[in-house]
């Protein structure tokens, strides 16, 4: 108990004196996570709208596509980004492995998922029960479109704020990718694992409470979303 007590007193004087290696893997995830999460989102909204909108040839096995990447192991992502940015892979020219862009990479492709598959279910919900009735009032495509929009802004927030969690807690692929090196690519996860298994329990605490105050944000932010939604 002492030990615990010692290294969660250790870890609230790294927090207050803003400590620098513990604050780049704070800073190097708030970048990676921002990236990935900015291009989840720009790419997966408008897809995972129209995926749940529109109706066109195929549209079933797009769908179990999505839902199988859903459950998609984060170290087999890791590991074909991997092979992909290695230097003897089809992008290897590119540098982008082990740099804070890779990790994005690999964990756009961990987000993605979650934004086509939660916003594609939103909108098919919405529509179902907005259709018969905006288009009875005179509604056309566009008006249809716009009403489906914003009847599922809050399911689709409460998407972004499940692949923000997803992305910001992830382990494997910022390891693989990222190499985890020291003021670059190190994140606050891949920290706490360094540092724990070698003995400097009181760092992997201090980012351990960061990652904590995280989680207890998104998943507030979660909640409220999900009362707007329902």
């Amino acid at each position: 108990m002492d030990y615990f007590s010692e290294g969660l007193a250790r870890a609230v004087e790294l927090l207050l004196a803003l400590d620098p290696e513990t604050f780049s893997a704070v800073w190097t995830t708030a970048a990676v996570t921002a990236l990935a999460l900015g291009a989840s989102l720009i790419i997966g909204l408008p897809l995972g709208f129209a995926l749940g909108h529109f109706r066109f040839p195929g549209r079933r096995g797009v769908r179990l596509f999505v839902d199988w990447m859903l459950s998609l192991p984060t170290v087999v992502i890791g590991l074909i980004v991997y092979a992909l940015f290695t230097t003897y892979g089809p992008l290897g020219e590119w540098g982008l492995l082990f740099t804070v862009s890779g990790m994005a990479v690999g964990l756009t492709i961990l987000g993605l998922p979650i934004i086509l598959s939660m916003t594609a279910t939103a909108v098919e919900s919405t529509d179902a029960a907005l259709t018969q009735t905006v288009l009875s009032l005179g509604a056309d495509k566009t008006q249809l479109l716009l009403a489906t929009l914003s009847e599922a802004r809050f399911a689709m927030a409460l998407a972004a704020a499940s692949a923000f969690g997803r992305i910001v807690s992830e382990v494997g692929i910022a390891m693989m990718v990222g190499g985890n090196i020291k003021w670059h690519t190190r994140t606050i996860t891949t920290a706490i694992a360094l540092e724990t298994g070698r003995g400097e329990f009181a760092t992997g605490i201090a980012l351990g409470i960061v990652l904590m105050l995280v989680a207890l944000v998104v998943n507030l932010l979660v909640a409220l979303l999900r009362r707007r939604a329902g």
